[in-house]
C-alpha cells in the first residue's frame, strides 16, 4: 500500500463513522492516532510484557524531580506478584474489591494507599489497572481469564522507577497540507521528554557526531559513542550504569509528516536523534490493522467492530476501545490476532535509528532489562 492508502482511510473513517462530529476529518485522525496507541500496547503485551506495563504514569526528568511528564507506556521491574481467584458476581471490580481479597491471603499491603480505579466494569476492563500506590511502588491488575462465576485475576507490583518508556506521535495532515501544522510541535515535544528522562544522556562534538556521557554517584562521568555506551549499559549489571538509566522508544505514523519523498523530514530527525530507538508504524501497517479490524473484519473479528463503532456514535455512552479503557472481549479477540499474526505485525514497523538495527534486537534488548535483577540494583 502507498502512504496515500492511511490518507483514504481516514476519509472513509470520517464519512460514516465521524460523519456526525463537527470536524470529521479532525476526528477520525484522532481515532488512528488511538490506533496507534493500541498497537503498541498489544504488540508489548504480546511480547510478555504486560506486568511491565504501566499507562499515562508521570515520569520525574533526570536530576530535575521537579518536572515530570506524563508517558503513554512505561516498562517497569516487578517487585513481586500474585494470582487470585474472585468470583464475578458483580458487575464491577474495584480496587477495593481486589485488595480486600488480597488481605484474605495474607498479602502484606503495608504502606499501599488504595485508588479509586475499577478493573472491570461491566463489561469495560481498565488495562494496567492501578489498585494502590506507595512512595516507591504501584500494586496493579489484571483479568487472566474468565470461566463461568470465575474471573482470575494477576496482581503485581511495579517498582515506581520504570527502564524503558514508549510514546506514540502521530499528527494528521490536513487537506491542501503536505504535513499536519503540528508535526514541528509534536516532535520538540517528544525529543525533549526523551532528552530528559534518563541518565544516558546525549551529547555531540564539533564533527557532529553524537555520544553518550552517564555520571555516577561519586560524580565521576563515562563518556562513549552514544549507541556503544547504550549497548553497555542495557548489557551491563552494573548498579551505577542502571539505576537511572531508561530506554527510550518512540513510535510516529503517518508517512506524510515524518517523510520527503523517501527522505526524512526535519521533525524525523528532531526525533530519531533524541529518543533511543525509533520507530515508524507504517501506513501499510496501520492500514491493515483498520482495515482487518474495523472496516472489513472476517467474521471472528466483527465483535471488534462493532465495539469499536459503538464507542464513536454520537450517542454513545462510554468509550471502550482506547489503550486505557477496552471492552473485554474486543481485548481477549485482539490478544489472540496479535499473537497468531506477530510476525506479520512486526513487520509493520521500520527501525529510523539505531541505523542497522531491527526490531528483533529491541525485543531482545527489552528482555534483557527485564531480567535485571532489580532489586539489588534500585536499594
Amino acid at each position: 500500500m502507498s502512504h496515500e492508502s492511511i490518507d483514504k482511510i481516514q476519509r472513509v473513517l470520517a464519512d460514516t463513522v465521524f460523519a456526525h462530529t463537527k470536524d470529521a476529518k479532525k476526528a477520525s485522525g484522532r481515532a488512528l492516532g488511538t490506533f496507534v496507541e493500541i498497537i503498541t500496547y498489544y504488540l508489548l503485551k504480546t511480547w510478555g510484557l504486560n506486568d511491565q506495563i504501566s499507562i499515562e504514569r508521570g515520569l520525574e526528568e533526570y536530576g530535575n524531580a521537579d518536572i515530570t511528564h506524563n508517558i503513554e507506556f512505561s516498562l517497569h521491574p516487578i517487585i513481586r506478584n500474585a494470582a487470585c481467584v474472585l468470583e464475578k458476581n458483580k458487575k464491577t471490580i474495584t480496587a477495593g474489591t481486589i485488595l480486600k481479597l488480597l488481605e484474605g491471603q495474607q498479602l502484606d499491603l503495608g504502606g499501599l494507599q488504595k485508588t479509586s480505579n475499577q478493573l472491570l466494569n461491566k463489561e469495560v476492563l481498565r488495562n494496567a489497572c492501578t489498585i494502590a500506590v506507595a512512595k516507591d511502588s504501584f500494586l496493579l491488575a489484571s483479568v487472566t481469564d474468565i470461566t463461568g462465576n470465575a474471573v482470575k485475576l494477576n496482581v503485581y507490583e511495579q517498582y515506581r522507577k520504570p527502564y524503558a518508556i514508549f510514546e506514540c506521535k502521530r499528527v494528521g495532515v490536513e487537506e491542501g497540507m503536505r504535513k499536519g501544522p503540528q508535526t514541528i510541535e509534536k516532535a520538540k515535544q517528544g525529543a525533549y521528554v526523551a532528552r530528559t528522562a534518563s541518565s544516558l544522556q546525549k551529547i555531540r562534538n564539533e564533527a557532529g557526531e553524537v555520544y553518550g556521557i552517564m555520571y555516577k554517584s561519586d560524580g565521576t562521568h563515562v563518556i562513549k559513542p552514544f549507541v556503544d555506551l547504550m549497548e553497555e549499559v542495557v548489557h551491563s549489571n552494573d548498579k551505577e550504569l542502571l539505576r537511572r538509566f531508561i530506554l527510550t522508544v518512540g513510535v510516529v505514523s503517518n508517512h506524510g509528516n515524518w517523510f520527503t519523498a523517501e527522505s526524512q523530514s526535519k521533525e524525523m530527525k528532531v526525533l530519531a536523534q533524541s529518543y533511543d530507538w525509533l520507530l515508524f508504524l507504517t501506513d501499510a501497517g496501520l492500514s491493515r490493522f483498520v482495515e482487518n479490524l474495523l472496516l472489513k473484519p472476517m467474521s471472528e473479528f466483527r465483535l471488534v467492530r462493532e465495539i469499536f463503532l459503538s464507542s464513536y456514535t454520537k450517542d454513545k455512552i462510554k468509550n471502550q476501545f482506547t489503550k486505557v479503557q477496552m471492552n473485554i472481549k474486543a481485548d481477549s479477540i485482539l490478544l489472540r490476532y496479535f499473537k497468531n499474526n506477530l510476525a506479520a505485525i512486526e513487520s509493520w514497523f521500520n527501525v529510523i535509528s539505531p541505523k542497522n538495527k531491527t526490531l528483533s534486537v529491541l525485543k531482545k534488548e527489552l528482555k534483557e532489562l527485564q531480567g535485571k535483577n532489580w532489586k539489588s540494583i534500585l536499594q
